[in-house]
């Protein structure tokens, strides 16, 4: 069951400080707005968009800010009638939080704020400090979660109608330009109910923002970034996702598209991640999650063959190799050079497998 709490913000704060399943929902309304309804168009919003410095169009209409408590992931997503959307709105370190700015964007707010939470600042606190000495704070939009999962947003008096915010356990929603508040509230709900891993919730959030109206513009680009600590590709960095649609019709549509692939490929370094520290349990348990996404593709069987000839471990390898090279005959041709089947080059069973024996004559 959820509790919404309307209530006009000036300059404003809404943190999370309501217990788990609930949400408070704050809004850009004048102070004369009854609780309860949504705030009318702000008659400000002509003078605002003729006095604002910086950017003349508002930008990133909806987007979350998540933290996953069991994995330490940080996260954005992100959909907006704008061209690029991703390279503006979502930033985020692991180890210290996830921020989102929006409507008319001030991108410092992205590594200040990060600078501020890895000091030790709340998120709210964090709002306070950057809008604070901001002339034209009424006129932003920013969430922000820590790597506690401590949650806050801020919307400004000025932001174009409809704006507002959602904020709960993990989470920050927010948006502006909207076609009303059940698109921040079906985002609330969305990430609440979703299993699975923060992407997942993430993008189930905006994907239940857009059905359930969106902004009111219309679509264009859209975005979704994931931080963790070692992350990246060979544990490099923390940069776990990082999925951009620039310009597309549908483009919540196509980030679920190569979000999906995203996730195969995201299992493959995993597991070569975990290969590399000897961690073969938790390799092997991420190959058969491999196989389970993709079980007609070859690459999907041969990768754990690789894991399980790297583990010295015969039997699985040369089973998983069978059933790729059965599936896509060339990878015969790549495990004969692959080095990580060193163990089993001279292995008859592996060269009649992979067509090394007839080069030999055999």
């Amino acid at each position: 069951m959820m509790r919404s709490n309307f209530r006009p913000i000036h300059a404003a704060v809404a943190t999370m400080a309501v217990p788990a399943g609930l949400y408070a929902l704050s809004t850009a309304a004048s102070a004369a707005a009854p609780e309860g309804t949504t705030p009318a168009e702000s008659t400000g919003e002509s003078i605002a968009m003729e006095a604002a410095p910086g950017p003349s169009e508002p930008v990133g209409t909806f987007s979350i800010v998540g933290f996953d408590p069991d994995t330490g992931e940080l996260g954005v997503a992100v959909q907006s009638k704008f061209f690029a959307v991703g390279v503006v709105v979502p930033w985020a370190k692991a180890g210290v939080g996830a921020i989102a700015t929006q409507a008319f964007a001030n991108t410092t707010y992205g590594p200040e704020g990060l600078r501020l939470l890895a000091e030790g600042r709340s998120p709210e606190d964090v709002i306070t400090e950057l809008t604070d000495p901001d002339e034209s704070r009424d006129r932003r939009q920013i969430g922000i979660v820590d790597a506690t999962g401590r949650s806050a947003s801020f919307t400004g008096d000025e932001c174009m109608a409809w704006a507002g915010h959602v904020v709960g356990e993990h989470y920050a929603a927010q948006g502006n330009i909207l076609t009303g508040e059940e698109v921040v509230r079906a985002m609330a709900r969305a990430f609440e109910s979703a299993e699975g891993i923060l992407g997942e919730k993430l993008l189930r959030a905006i994907e239940a923002g857009q059905e359930a109206g969106g902004d009111s513009r219309g679509m264009q680009s859209a975005a979704l970034f994931l931080v963790k600590e070692g992350g990246g590709y060979g544990g490099y960095n923390d940069r776990y996702c990082d999925l951009r649609v620039d310009d597309h019709e549908s483009p919540i549509a196509e980030l679920r598209r190569i979000f999906d692939l995203w996730k195969w490929y995201a299992l493959i370094v995993e597991g070569y991640t975990r290969a590399e520290k000897g961690e073969w349990e938790v390799a092997f348990e991420l190959a058969r999650k491999l196989i389970a996404l993709k079980p007609d593709v070859g690459e999907s069987w041969y990768h754990p063959a690789c894991f399980y000839s790297k583990a010295n471990r015969r039997e699985e390898a040369l089973r998983h190799l069978g059933e790729a090279v059965k599936r896509d005959p060339s990878l015969g041709t790549r495990a004969r050079a692959d080095s990580d089947f060193s163990p089993l080059k001279e292995d008859g069973d592996f060269l009649r497998l992979t067509g090394g024996d007839d080069e030999k004559g055999n």
